[in-house]
């Protein structure tokens, strides 16, 4: 068994449902933020405009907005629903890693965005290792959690 399946199956057998409220929240607050960016993506060009070490050309600008905005929005969608959560989450780790220390570090310590970012940050890696959890549709179409051997046995 390789390292991955070992993390894998260790995330599936320690995992509180307390986490999968957890990781609905978290999903919802992921769509929150990918609807504010599209319905005002001039404000999320001009982040990053201003916080960007080196000039980058205006098509590579676009194209990271409508990846923040769509992956925030499909992927919180995923999270939310406890399918691919893994997956989802490492996608929108980038994201949220440029938030914490190229965006949001700059401003202040007590600005509410870097702590909100730093904490999306580090649920993001907690359900990367722990997975989606027994409340998922990850686990309803597995059946492993309802003790279902194979999706045909369920009710």
């Amino acid at each position: 068994m390789n390292l991955i399946h070992k993390i894998e199956y260790w995330g599936d057998s320690h995992h509180p449902k307390i986490l999968d409220m957890i990781r609905i929240l978290l999903g919802l607050l992921l769509v929150a933020k990918g609807i504010s960016f599209l319905n005002n993506a001039a404000y999320l060009r001009d982040l990053i405009i201003e916080n960007q070490a080196i000039d980058q050309p205006q098509e590579v600008i676009t194209a990271i907005i409508y990846y923040v905005t769509y992956v925030h929005l499909v992927g919180g969608i995923l999270i939310f629903l406890g399918l691919f959560t893994r997956l989802a989450a490492i996608f929108q780790l980038p994201i949220v890693l440029g938030a914490v220390f190229f965006i949001n570090i700059f401003n202040s310590f007590v600005n509410s965005e870097l702590w909100l970012s730093i904490i999306s940050l580090g649920l993001l890696v907690l359900f990367i290792v722990i997975g989606s959890g027994p409340l998922s549709l990850d686990s309803f179409l597995t059946g492993f959690k309802n003790g279902y051997e194979d999706v045909a046995d369920l009710p």
